[in-house]
């Protein structure tokens, strides 16, 4: 093929300006992304190679090789693994994801530099990371099973050029033209301190050759007994070694070359599964959500080692879906080395495997509880673990213990257990209140609260938009039911006070039948039904749903997503003793109209609800205040 110029798309040339001057705080870390994109090429190989031996023809013997030239101030990486061809090249480098790059740059625009590495390698673009050292970037590779090789070089501003090359073996090398100042990655003792540093784990041998020694120092060479070369990094698998063996920082580094993920993980899990199946985990939980975790379509899972031969990231069968923010790998040796994702679907050691490590998860998650970590991990994943209550039923119960919601008794921004709450509960209390809500603050200005408070009873706010779906699915927790405090009757407090506050409702409402029975008329269009309210204490009036009915925050949040929901007609509860309800009933009228439109939107206003006719109410509102 004749040499072809290309442009960048603009946003990848955007990215790449990023990537140079603001996403990575350390130069070094460049070395680490090509290192692995070097590993992970071999990993392919060898894969692909359990189905098509002729991949695997010329019996490789797996290596990576780092090269230095200090006289010409080249750099280069090379590998023996799958290599690429002219599509590949310019689809894996040219090119990124359209999708991705959106939100990448979305991404960026919205965070602070000093923020944004933690976005790296969810995009792919650790390879761009050389152009913070390199002025120019040269690839070339020859992928297995053909016959051509091809170069891929660019300065990583506005173009790249694609072109025939020469290569006789397969595999990749990626040679980096230093910029000026950057000489100090041709040092030998730079680069094995470098691979100490951040891929001392990777699985295949990695060597360091010097292309340019002086002419006496290569006599004196040719003098000695040519010795074998000495990997510069171990080689061990990681979750392989006792953790007593493994320093923090080699399970930090480990987890950054597996995600690509800048931090830290929050909580490293080391365990062997052992019994009627056997396996070895390393499992961790990041610090952060990554910006596909509610994405249907997104890959997740864990990588899937067998025998020590890498078979493939992304594997979601070993990890229930309310799971899938672990990231880590898995390694059996009861597993066929020529294994498929299509042929795991019902396999039972997968299945197994998948059991055992949730349990682990789960349990690592419960002695977390006991950390101020938990908050972290829990503001963070708690909405995807709730999702658990509904789609496991065998650990259920389990997972109710791990959930925190805020609620009326706690300090605002704060949460508590479940288990916390039923603890505190009065004796006489015998239901789990709790109210749902879009917003916390919208719950804690919530009208329907007042007799629980006046009671002394606290009441959970059910603010996330998964938590109402999981009503049905909850029901209790430790034989106590949950009851929404904003729906159907309800009375607080012992039977007792129960008992006299239903005589008192019954006498209230005996008194103002007829105003009661004049605003429902006026309001038929709106509500099914007016009634004295229980609930109140301080507020007018409010609104409630009847028992099966959806709630006004999950009827907003249906229709945001463009859901057709029917309209459900609501029961407005007056307090027959507030004093703006007695004004109301010596109305008539013109007057008794507008008091009435005016306390049903304030109803809605109350419970975050838009009101039906904005001007409308602003009029009304306007006319009475003039008054």
């Amino acid at each position: 093929m004749k040499t072809e110029t290309k442009q960048f798309k603009a946003e990848i040339g955007r990215m790449l300006d990023l990537v140079v001057n603001s996403l990575y705080s350390k130069k070094e870390i460049f070395l680490r992304e090509l290192l692995s994109n070097a590993s992970d090429a071999i990993d392919r190989a060898k894969y692909l190679g359990l189905v098509d031996k002729d991949i695997l023809a010329d019996s490789p013997d797996w290596k990576i090789t780092v090269s230095a030239d200090k006289e010409k101030k080249l750099l280069s990486i090379s590998d023996n693994g799958y290599g690429m061809d002219a599509e590949d090249l310019e689809n894996n480098l040219g090119t990124i994801a359209s999708s991705g790059t959106k939100k990448f740059m979305e991404a960026a625009a919205a965070k602070d530099g000093n923020n944004l590495p933690e976005l790296i390698g969810k995009f792919g673009v650790g390879f761009y990371a050389a152009f913070m050292v390199a002025d120019k970037v040269t690839v070339v590779s020859k992928k297995r099973g053909e016959d051509e090789a091809f170069a891929w070089e660019s300065d990583g501003i506005g173009s790249y050029t694609v072109s025939d090359a020469e290569r006789d073996a397969y595999g990749t090398t990626i040679t980096l033209h230093l910029r000026d100042g950057q000489d100090e990655y041709l040092d030998e003792w730079r680069i094995r301190d470098l691979v100490k540093s951040y891929s001392d784990f990777i699985a295949y041998p990695i060597f360091f050759e010097s292309l340019s020694k002086k002419e006496e120092d290569k006599k004196d060479d040719e003098k000695k007994e040519p010795e074998s070369p000495k990997p510069l990094n171990t080689m061990t698998a990681l979750w392989k070694r006792p953790k007593k063996d493994v320093k923090k920082e080699e399970y930090d580094e480990f987890y950054k070359h597996l995600t690509h993920d800048f931090d830290e993980p929050l909580e490293v899990i080391p365990f062997s599964g052992e019994g009627q199946v056997e396996f070895k985990a390393l499992l961790f939980i990041p610090k952060a959500a990554g910006m596909d975790l509610y994405m249907p379509q997104s890959k997740r899972g864990l990588s899937l080692y067998v025998r020590n031969v890498f078979i493939g990231n992304d594997f979601d069968l070993l990890l229930p879906d309310y799971l899938r923010f672990v990231k880590g790998v898995v390694d059996s040796s009861d597993l066929p080395l020529n294994v498929s994702r299509e042929m795991l679907q019902d396999d039972q050691v997968i299945s197994k495997i998948k059991s055992a490590v949730t349990s682990k998860i789960l349990s690592t998650l419960e002695d977390m509880k006991k950390k101020e970590s938990y908050d972290t991990f829990f503001q963070t994943f708690g909405r995807v673990l709730k999702e658990g209550v509904h789609t496991d039923y065998v650990n259920a119960d389990r997972i109710k213990k791990l959930l925190k919601y805020p609620s009326a008794q706690s300090a605002a921004g704060k949460t508590i257990f479940l288990e916390d709450y039923v603890k505190k509960m009065p004796q006489d209390q015998k239901d789990i209140y709790f109210l749902c809500a879009e917003k916390e603050e919208d719950a804690r200005n919530a009208p329907q609260l007042e007799q629980a408070e006046k009671h002394g009873l606290d009441v959970l706010f059910f603010v996330d938009p998964v938590d109402e779906w999981l009503v049905d699915s909850f029901r209790e927790f430790e034989g106590k039911k949950l009851v929404d405090i904003a729906r159907g009757n309800i009375s607080f407090g012992s039977e007792t006070e129960q008992k006299a506050e239903k005589e008192a409702n019954e006498k209230a409402s005996a008194d103002p039948k007829p105003f009661l029975e004049k605003v429902k008329e006026q309001l038929k269009d709106h509500v099914a039904d007016v009634r004295v309210s229980s609930r109140l204490a301080e507020s007018p009036c409010c609104l409630v749903a009847s028992e099966n009915a959806l709630s006004p925050s999950m009827i907003r949040m249906m229709r945001a997503m463009k859901q057709d929901v029917p309209e459900e007609k609501r029961i407005l509860e007056v307090n027959a003793t507030h004093p703006l309800v007695e004004k109301a009933k010596g109305l008539d009228g013109n007057d008794f109209a507008d008091a009435v439109e005016l306390l049903f939107d304030q109803a809605l206003i109350a419970e975050g609800s838009p009101v039906p006719n904005p001007s409308r109410f602003a009029k009304l509102l306007t006319a009475l205040m003039m008054k």
